[in-house]
């Protein structure tokens, strides 16, 4: 998990039951709302089900205890050197032992452990205004009580609940200190999670469960997996002095009214171990560079954009030459896009072209494609149903369109891919999975928790969610049409389309604004019009209207209204082409940058499209006042000249 250091300008809550001890820590609320959910501690222990006679639970604990040993004796006879994966296992194996008089016993647990060596630099017109490394080992423990048909998790009606364990956790390996900060940790989750199965089983007691009852947790065969941790090296003040550089690019636009370039550098990786026999250490590194803009045109509307470079090592980041040139161009667009005019309502065809095909797969399958179980005892909050929930076996695109998910696949045509995973947040080896096979939804993406039809994992378990669960999220996303037309005749065949329906323009789209850069105030309203219907869409940034001339005028300040995934059955043509989209995901709503607690990688790799009919309105909002005063003048300066990057 990675850190999201990208803030704007107020906090979005965190995922219910969750605590922000995770490595990609946003922006974290008061410590009120930071409640862990039943028995998932973000710190944890284990034990598998046992009944009541103690004799008899004594005797399966003892077989566990060895079946354990057995699967991960050779790992740890390999691995001596890793006092933090000894400690996991042996505490583990310890837990095994618990038994308190008149109280459930554990019959599962786990411990995660992320370790992150992270650097960050930010930087403004020119000045440094952060620059920052660190360590950080982040552990999280899930306590599950009960057994895998009825267990605590999955359960929202008892409120927040459970202690948390104050001290830091070591930053140095130590075998004693690790293993105390896990075994304080397990009771802590374990009495949390006692606590909550009772409240669960006493509200449901009078809980009808037609058509029968889906499992809590799903079963799969432990993993052993053990590899060697991603280790950070780059030249911190290159890359400072680059990231500063690059900064002083924005000071030669006047009309802009704020920039900054951030830079994060991440490398490390995570531990899974549960008391099924999983013993799993695999590295996860990451560097991207952000670098956003914003405007104000004269009526006072915000205009804005974001240019982010991923990669898995600093060595895999684009040169100097090319930063400068998105530099200059991002700057370009937004001074543009002040100066375009506003947008009108329009029903008709839209181009999707570029990147925003790419994004537009990733709103409208990549997130639907992910199917939640709603929680037992309550409405759930802040549950958003996929809108593809119940239509597997139903069209959802044209017949030509087959998506994959494949986390295992590292490269493409050469290009390293950024969504590339070995084993998720639960232990589960990554799968591909055909998700979409001739137009037809096949499946989804799946955790450990069953859902109906689907009891089992695929190994896509990648973000905390909400009541001790996980949510699954993408890794590399492929969309293929098998009836594709040269990308370089869409905007040709979307002049054919609007001179078909006597309209005067039609529309283009080359960049959407996903992941959300918006202010949470925007955010929220865009939450509210869908009303908790379906997952919001962001808007275009980068939108022209397109004469039939051929002719191209940018406009600002437009949003899609009613889009959803049925819009994507009234695709008209794909192109050839395959662009590559690579982003942080956060699993909130637009996956809003700054937002939530962690991030993953994940890429999707689309065409381009001509949808037959959209509607587009103009945003109607109370806008900023204009500044009263003129900007100052910026003093020229000479260009910073950043040291070769190593």
């Amino acid at each position: 998990m990675r850190r999201d250091n990208v803030a704007q300008g107020g906090g979005w809550p965190e995922p219910v039951g969750q605590v922000g001890n995770l490595r990609r820590v946003g922006n974290p609320l008061p410590e009120a709302s930071q409640q862990p959910a039943e028995g998932r501690l973000t710190i944890g222990r284990r034990m598998p089900s046992c009944p009541t006679n103690v004799d008899l639970s004594i005797l399966r604990v003892s077989v566990a205890a060895l079946c354990l040993l057995a699967a991960a004796g050779a790992i740890y006879a390999q691995t001596p050197d890793d006092p933090a994966l000894r400690a996991m296992h042996d505490e583990a194996l310890r837990s095994l032992t618990l038994a308190v008089a008149n109280l459930e016993k554990p019959y599962f647990v786990e411990y995660l452990l992320d370790h992150e060596d992270v650097f960050t630099v930010s930087a403004a017109l020119g000045g440094l205004m952060e620059r920052n490394r660190e360590r950080i080992q982040a552990p999280e423990v899930h306590v599950r009580v009960g057994d895998y048909k009825f267990d605590n998790g999955n359960f929202a009606g008892g409120g927040p609940s459970g202690a948390r364990f104050r001290e830091p956790f070591p930053l140095e390996g130590s075998y004693d200190l690790v293993r105390r900060y896990f075994w304080l940790s397990t009771d802590a989750a374990y009495k949390s999670a006692v606590e909550a199965l009772a409240r669960k089983r006493a509200t449901l007691r009078n809980v009808s469960e037609g058509g029968g009852r889906l499992d809590d947790f799903g079963r799969v065969a432990p993993l052993v997996r053990v590899r060697e941790l991603g280790h950070l090296s780059l030249d911190e003040d290159a890359w400072a002095a680059r990231v500063r550089s690059l900064s002083a690019v924005f000071a030669g636009y006047p009309g802009l009214k704020d920039s900054r370039v951030d830079l994060e550098a991440n490398a490390g990786g995570y531990y899974v171990v549960n008391s099924e026999g999983a013993e799993v250490r695999v590295p996860e590194d990451v560097t991207f560079l952000r670098m956003r803009a914003m405007a104000q045109s004269s009526d006072g509307s915000t205009v804005r954009d974001i240019a982010s470079f991923h990669a898995i090592e600093p060595s895999g980041m684009p040169g100097e030459a090319e930063l400068s040139a998105a530099a200059r161009e991002l700057a370009a667009h937004v001074t543009a896009l002040a100066a375009a005019p506003k947008g009108e309502d329009y029903n008709g065809p839209v181009l999707f072209e570029g990147a925003a095909g790419a994004q537009l797969f990733a709103e409208l399958v990549g997130r639907n494609v992910i199917l939640a179980r709603r929680p037992d005892g309550g409405r759930g909050g802040a549950f958003l149903a996929s809108e593809y929930e119940g239509r597997v076996g139903s069209r959802v695109l044209p017949d030509s369109f087959d998506v994959v998910d494949d986390p295992t696949q590292k490269e493409w045509q050469g290009r390293p891919l950024f969504g590339a995973y070995e084993v998720d947040r639960e232990g589960v080896a990554a799968q591909p999975v055909s998700l979409i096979e001739k137009g037809v939804l096949k499946t989804f993406l799946l955790t450990r928790q069953p859902v109906k039809g689907m009891p089992g994992s695929n190994g896509h378990a990648r973000l905390p969610g909400l009541y001790g669960a996980s949510d699954a999220g993408i890794g590399n996303l492929f969309v293929r049409s098998t009836e594709a037309s040269p990308a370089g005749g869409l905007k040709q065949k979307l002049i054919e389309a609007v001179q078909a329906r006597g309209k005067p323009y039609g529309i283009l789209v080359r960049k959407v604004d996903f992941p959300s850069s918006a202010p949470f105030d925007e955010v929220r309203r865009l939450l509210s019009e869908t009303a908790g219907m379906a997952q919001p869409v962001s808007p275009p940034v980068l939108a022209y209207k397109v004469y039939p001339d051929g002719r191209e005028e940018l406009i600002r300040g437009v949003e899609f209204k009613g889009l959803n995934a049925r819009a994507l059955k009234d695709i008209l043509v794909a192109g050839d082409d395959a662009n590559v989209f690579e982003y942080m995901d956060n699993g909130a709503p637009l996956a809003v940058l700054g937002a939530g607690s962690f991030t993953i990688e994940a890429s999707v790799v689309a065409p381009s499209v001509l949808i037959d009919d959209l509607e587009l309105r103009p945003v109607e909002e109370e806008q900023p006042k204009l500044p009263v005063v003129p900007p100052p003048q910026l003093i020229k300066t000479e260009p910073i000249a950043p040291e070769p990057v190593k």
